[in-house]
């Protein structure tokens, strides 16, 4: 298991990007502007990891470790609580950590449908990003037909 990203939202991006790229002197790496969702994602790593962060997303990989800043277009109220958005991690198998954590009593509140990216919750409601290393696997029941599960 690999530490990824934390994602914290940002209710304006320029503000957020001064604030972490000027004054904190992080330097984006990476940045996705998804029309269809309405959202766009920067990620930013410190001086000294943004070269690695850099030759890992050149080779294929997530790039790590970083902070991701989400930008949803449309505006909404998140509460103090939901500006931190997720940790991150990168894993060999979903599907076995999954099948792991459900075993544990934990709802896997985002089911790895796709084989690549799964949502489960920490015991204090902190939501934790699961991401499949390299491609994704192939979609395998019973996690294909899972629904979501409350909020992640």
């Amino acid at each position: 298991m690999r530490f990824l990203h934390t994602m914290l939202r940002v209710r304006n991006l320029d503000a957020a990007l001064n604030f972490y790229v000027n004054l904190l002197g992080l330097e984006e790496v990476r940045r996705r502007v998804d029309e269809k969702g309405r959202y766009t994602l920067v990620f930013l790593a410190a001086p000294e990891d943004a070269p690695a962060a850099k030759a890992a997303l050149a080779a294929g990989r997530r790039d790590a470790p970083c902070v991701e800043l989400t930008f949803n277009w449309d505006t909404e109220d998140y509460g103090e609580a939901r500006y931190f958005g997720h940790l991150a991690y990168e894993v060999d198998d979903i599907y076995a950590v999954c099948e792991r954590m459900m075993k544990g009593g934990v709802t896997v509140n985002r089911p790895p449908r796709d084989g690549n990216m799964a949502f489960v919750r920490s015991p204090d409601n902190h939501s934790i990003e699961l991401l499949q290393k390299g491609k994704p696997q192939p979609p395998r029941e019973p996690w294909a037909s899972m629904a979501n599960t409350g909020r992640w």
